[in-house]
């Protein structure tokens, strides 16, 4: 295809021929070969393709076909009511997603009882460490004779209390059902520019591997795919598939002592994997870095969230070869629940951004959907307001310039951190073409009108198309 008028990297307009998965020519006036396709881009900002660095696919796709039970669509108790009562089960269940306390306090099976009893019922809180069952699902999973499974929280007569702590994996064994079509999921993402995706799901193995691998073969998937996962997780290198780096959850209530984590971060090291440690508190980023520091960090390491940060940690993070991937959509999306819960020595903290780079710290963007918006033209315009859906502004000192925070999402799928994608003659066509010049799309980022998408040259979106 030969794109023509396109407005490139210091506000030049070129025309861009793509072909064989490249830029393969840039230039002024460049005819179309006989049969080549063009576009006028009328001067619209020609980029790389956005790379999600922390994304869910599988529970995206999930959480599409799940009832929303927390903000901003359910606030109060009376409105998740209504919402459980009036929805209809799937597969035998009512699922529910993205609760939080704020919407009718802590849920057990009592609580969802009271709102809906007949049906299993299974509430996931916002967070994703949590899903709470009715009685009906208690039953239906077999709670109460369970037995000791770390994660089923019972109450001091032993009887389960619904709530099941970290159960992921668990749950899927005993809750089986077809794999989700990403087709739609992937035209929507494809609709924002989106060419690529790090699945971060901590549990990926085999199964999951075989599910990417049939959506990406059949075309349901167009876009890349970094997968992260657990020890199990099959090596993969085939183009546009890899497998990523061993994910680790890290949860405060449960710290392992820093020399085991280290352990366990040599050992991946030792069979050529990268590790990606989840942290959200400031304890858990202290132990990150700590075990890190003792394993020998390595490029390709990473941290994922670190939602606080205070100075003296991300001094010491500097010292080493790691990449924080963070999520500054949280900061509008539950900025005013941070402000209301967290603690005010920890306020200044919140997903940094500025300051990581100050420190010399590589930074990469991700989402975290479906527990944050999937889009991350909202998480870029996050990272530059700094401010909460009320209009709050959280550590205005961490705001990005709108270059910077389009940077976090144009990295190399394999290098969150690194340097932006640049488009010169020769450079992977996976692109992402605007309906307006970036002067005009920096002042509101989350209006972003994308007009194509592009992976290795094809048409993977157009706003013109059916």
């Amino acid at each position: 295809m030969l794109i023509r008028r396109a407005e490139l990297a210091g506000g030049l307009q070129r025309d861009v021929r793509l072909a064989g998965g490249r830029i393969a020519e840039i230039g002024d006036g460049l005819e179309p070969a006989p049969g080549e396709p063009t576009l006028d881009a009328a001067g619209g900002a020609l980029l790389p393709g956005l790379h999600d660095h922390h994304i869910h696919l599988l529970a995206l796709a999930a959480a599409r076909r799940s009832l929303r039970c927390g903000p901003p669509e359910v606030r109060s108790a009376a409105a998740l009511a209504a919402a459980l009562r009036g929805a209809a089960p799937r597969d035998g269940w009512i699922r529910g997603v993205g609760y939080h306390d704020s919407v009718s306090g802590s849920l057990d099976r009592v609580v969802l009882d009271g709102l809906r009893a007949e049906v299993p019922v299974r509430v996931q809180h916002r967070s994703g460490a949590l899903w709470v069952v009715n009685s009906a699902g208690a039953a239906r999973l077999g709670l109460d004779a369970a037995g000791a499974v770390p994660g089923i929280e019972r109450d001091a007569s032993g009887v389960a209390t619904g709530r099941l702590h970290r159960l992921d994996g668990w749950l899927r064994e005993r809750l089986p059902s077809a794999a989700p079509d990403l087709a739609p999921l992937a035209r929507e993402l494809a609709a924002r520019g989106v060419t690529g995706f790090t699945d971060a799901t901590p549990g990926n193995g085999e199964a999951e591997l075989g599910v990417f691998s049939e959506a990406i073969a059949s075309g349901a998937l167009p876009q890349r795919v970094v997968l992260m996962g657990s020890a199990s997780l099959p090596d993969v290198q085939r183009d546009p598939l890899a497998r990523g780096a061993l994910k680790l959850i890290l949860a405060e209530d449960a710290l392992p002592a820093p020399e085991a984590l280290a352990g366990a971060i040599a050992d991946a090291h030792a069979e050529g994997r990268c590790v990606a440690l989840h942290c959200v508190t400031r304890a858990e980023l202290v132990v990150a870095v700590a075990a890190f520091a003792a394993a020998g960090a390595q490029a390709g390491d990473r941290i994922e969230h670190a939602a606080v940060a205070p100075p003296d940690v991300v001094q010491e993070l500097a010292k080493l070869p790691l990449t924080v991937v963070t999520q500054p959509n949280f900061v509008r999306e539950r900025g005013d629940a941070y402000l209301a819960e967290v603690e005010a020595r920890d306020r200044p903290w919140l997903y940094r951004c500025r300051g990581w780079l100050d420190a010399g710290v590589s930074l990469g963007g991700g989402t975290d959907a479906p527990f944050g918006d999937a889009d991350p033209w909202l998480a870029m315009a996050a990272a530059v307001a700094r401010r909460s859906e009320s209009g709050a502004v959280l550590a205005a000192d961490e705001a990005l310039s709108p270059e910077r925070a389009l940077a976090l999402f144009t990295t190399h799928p394999s290098d969150p951190g690194g340097p932006p994608r640049a488009l010169g003659e020769g450079a992977s066509a996976d692109l992402c073409l605007l309906g307006a010049s970036w002067r005009v799309v920096r002042r509101s980022l989350a209006s972003a009108p994308v007009r194509a998408t592009f992976r290795a040259g094809e048409v993977v979106f157009r706003a013109d198309a059916p």
